[in-house]
């Protein structure tokens, strides 16, 4: 649970209470690997290998602008921010504040959402 102000209201505002998903741990690189070997016949290094080669292509991939889909488990997109230009021809590469990598989950990851279970803690 997390408390909040009021945006753009001096001192705050009212300020109101907001459900918060809580983290108990992480999965690590090495964590997925081994759970993934306890259920295929693919070795730890085959995993690994593939995994950061996933990441290498990946990289490349979003830098020349595509979209990366993952099948079930989402995709990914470059996404920018930049400051407002009252001329067309005053937007330039300079303008942009900020990139980022946006994840959207796919039709798997969805379903998963629907089924947790929330509780106060």
């Amino acid at each position: 649970m997390i408390q909040k102000g009021q945006p753009g209201v001096a001192g705050g505002g009212e300020k109101k209470y907001y459900a918060s998903a809580n983290t108990v741990s992480e999965k690590t690189l090495a964590g997925l690997t081994k759970d993934i070997e306890k259920i295929s016949t693919v070795s730890g290094a085959d995993i690994r290998a593939v995994l950061y080669a996933l990441v290498d292509v990946m990289q490349t991939s979003l830098a020349e602008g595509q979209v990366v889909r993952l099948g079930e488990m989402g995709s990914m997109r470059v996404s920018i921010s930049s400051e407002g230009k009252a001329k067309e021809e005053e937007v330039t590469p300079a303008a942009i504040r900020n990139a980022k990598v946006v994840f959207t989950p796919g039709s798997d990851l969805k379903k998963m959402l629907a089924t947790l279970k929330y509780e106060k803690m």
